[in-house]
Order: structure tokens, then C-alpha cells, then sequence
């Protein structure tokens, strides 16, 4: 890594870092530190059940790891970019990962482990109650658990298996059904790596050009699968890369964690199929997302944002997605991943695919068919 090389003579070394920098590693020779006070952590937003990456205040633990990089050869000095007062607010520590994320993967775990009471588990530190129940309405839609909190075989044992969050390995457990295990793979593989373009300060108007004709009017999913395709086609170039300002570490990577989930289906004698060149193919892959992702669907609003479906909480529409070069927003979507207030990763889909494929999940009608429903107990 370029950061532990030594400079030369009269110039000064500068290192951008993620809050990785804090304890994980010691770079030789850094004597100035700058902290903004600010990092970016996954957290589930209690009122709508989503996960979202959020940026937050640090704690103090963590502006003190900050201010310890500098001087560990030599004397030096951290500069906070906030006053004390606010210092003053932070937090003691870092709140822990099970008590701020989504635990249906890991509950999911918990299950193929033989931990069937999963609320009396001996956690080291015991997660919100809102959090248990949330993670476990999501495995009993997806089908993973049954009435009681049982995993169902084959499906929710098979989804145990896989490295992935449960709505993942739904979709590509399902995919043969829709004849498009190929392309769902690649997608999920692709959904792994964090941004797919790059978008150099000098080449930014190029770069949103070469975009544009990557993009597809399906939306973020299909466009990745038309990336993976010609980089494939192009022989994993790191030139083509480079001219299509693509990043070519994310793709080498999401084609070796395409292969372990190609494996992974083979063990499980899902039939490696594709629906490449069929009419139909861009709407069998979409309604087999849905199969996984139906709980993240969301309708346009007059308002210019996106309310999700069963919460209506709105959501803007992530700046880099492949929606934002259509001319008008497509009514009805599905995302799979949030930024703060924005969705990304999003697909357009048919209202009517969630009534076919997530029946269980969504109650249908107008507001008064509901109500009579609800009075008449159904």
C-alpha cells in the first residue's frame, strides 16, 4: 500500500483514511492528524425497519483512537474540526453493531446453529426488542421461518447457508423458477461492491456520457448486469476499465464472489440457467428481485420523493442511479440499498408483481375494503 512508502526528500505525505485508521493499523511518520468529527455507520431506522448508512457523530473513544495515529514516532498533534462543546456531546463509545443493524441474517444463524430461542440467547450486548421482532417478520415473508420461528426446509436451511442477508439468497434460491439464475447471480455478485463507476474530479462530464449508455431504463440492477457482461466480453480488461471509468478492483472482485455463488447453487442443484435474448428477460429478472426485495418497494409521490409502501416514509432518489437519466420517474420501484435519505440500487417494477409475488406481505384495496376487513377480522 502506497501509504506505508517512504516520501522523498521534501515533499509531505498525505493520507486519506476511512475510520478503519483508528485502531486497525500504525502508519509510520504520520505526526498531524485532521478529524472531522464524522463517520458513516449501517443503522436500522426504528420507525420503517430499513438499514440504511448513515453519517453520524463519533464518539469519544473514537476521536481519542483518532488523535493517537499522530505522534507514535514522534511528537504531533490531531486537529478537531468542531469545537469542545461538541466533543462534549459525543457519546462514551461506539454503539455495537447487533444493537444497531438488521438481525435477521442473524437470527437466521442463530437458527441453522440450533439456537431456537433466540430472544434468550446470551448476547454480550443484548439487542432492542423492536430489532428482534423486525428481523424475524422479515425471515417469516421471506420463508425462511414458519408459525413457529421454525426453519423451513429447504428454503430457510439453504438460506442459511449463504454469505449474504436473507433478501439476497431468496432471489438467487428462486431464480431457476424464473429462468434466470445467470444473470441473478451476476447481479447479486455485483451488488456486493460499492460503486460500480468512478468519476474522476477532471472527467467528470465524460464520465456521466459513458454512464448514460451503460444505463438502462429497468434501472440500477440491469445496468449492472450490462456492466459485468461486457466486461466479461471485453476479456476483464483493466484498460477497457479505465477508459469506461468503471472501478476494476470491484468488478475483478464481484466476478470471484460470483464464482463461490455459482458453487454454492450447484451444491444445491439449482440449475445454472439464462434468459439472455428472450423477450421476457428483463422482466422475469426484475420480478425475481422482487421475489426477495418486496418489503423495499416504494411508489413516486407528487412530492418528487419516494414513499415506501407499507411505512410510507420518503426517500430521495440517489443522485448516481440510472433513474435519474430517465426523463420522467418510474411509478413504482424496488431498492435494496439506502444512503441516509436516499435509496440506491433501484429496479422499476409493476404494482401488480406485488400482489402475485408477496401476497402474504402487503394487504390490497382501498382504504375502506381494508377497513371492512380489518372489522370483519380477515
Amino acid at each position: 500500500m502506497k501509504a506505508f512508502d517512504s516520501t522523498p526528500h521534501g515533499t509531505r505525505k498525505v493520507v486519506v483514511a476511512t475510520n478503519i485508521a483508528e485502531a486497525s493499523i500504525t502508519i509510520p511518520g504520520i505526526c498531524y492528524v485532521i478529524d472531522t468529527g464524522y463517520v458513516k455507520l449501517r443503522a436500522v431506522n426504528a420507525s420503517n425497519g430499513v438499514e440504511s448508512l448513515m453519517r453520524v457523530t463519533v464518539s469519544k473513544a473514537s476521536a481519542e483512537q483518532r488523535a493517537g495515529r499522530a505522534g507514535r514516532i514522534r511528537p504531533g498533534k490531531c486537529y478537531r474540526l468542531y469545537p469542545e462543546k461538541e466533543f462534549d456531546k459525543f457519546s462514551e463509545g461506539t454503539i455495537p453493531e447487533i444493537q444497531r443493524c438488521h438481525l435477521a441474517a442473524t437470527i437466521l444463524q442463530l437458527k441453522a446453529l440450533g439456537v431456537q430461542n433466540v430472544h434468550k440467547f446470551h448476547y454480550l450486548s443484548p439487542p432492542p426488542s423492536w430489532s428482534m421482532i423486525h428481523g424475524l417478520e422479515l425471515l417469516y415473508a421471506l420463508g425462511a421461518v414458519d408459525e413457529t420461528s421454525q426453519l423451513t426446509d429447504p428454503l430457510g436451511m439453504q438460506m442459511a447457508e449463504f454469505p449474504l442477508p436473507p433478501m439476497h439468497s431468496k432471489c438467487l434460491l428462486k431464480s431457476a423458477e424464473f429462468g434466470c439464475s445467470d444473470e441473478i447471480v451476476t447481479i447479486v455478485a455485483m451488488m456486493q461492491i460499492q460503486d460500480v463507476f468512478l468519476t474522476p474530479f477532471r472527467a467528470r462530464h465524460q464520465a456521466d456520457v459513458i454512464r448514460k449508455k451503460f444505463s438502462v431504463e429497468e434501472g440500477d440492477h440491469m445496468t449492472m448486469l450490462n456492466v459485468f457482461t461486457k466486461f466479461v466480453e471485453n476479456g476483464r480488461s483493466k484498460k477497457w476499465c479505465s477508459d469506461h471509468f468503471v472501478n476494476y478492483r470491484g468488478l475483478m472482485r464481484a466476478d470471484n464472489v460470483r464464482s463461490q455463488l455459482v458453487r454454492l447453487l450447484k451444491r444445491f442443484g439449482i440449475p445454472k440457467v439464462s434468459c439472455r435474448g428472450l423477450i421476457n428477460s428483463s422482466e422475469n429478472i426484475r420480478q425475481c428481485l422482487v421475489t426477495g426485495f418486496f418489503s423495499q418497494a416504494a411508489q413516486y409521490h407528487y412530492t418528487g420523493k419516494y414513499m415506501t409502501v407499507k411505512e410510507n416514509f420518503p426517500f430521495n432518489i440517489y443522485k448516481g442511479s440510472s433513474i435519474m437519466f430517465k426523463k420522467d420517474y418510474p411509478k413504482w420501484v424496488i431498492f435494496t440499498e439506502v444512503m441516509q435519505d436516499s435509496i440506491r440500487d433501484v429496479t422499476v417494477i409493476e404494482p401488480e408483481w406485488l400482489y402475485e409475488l408477496a401476497p402474504h406481505y402487503y394487504e390490497f384495496g382501498t382504504e375502506g375494503e381494508l377497513a371492512e376487513k380489518r372489522m370483519r377480522g380477515e
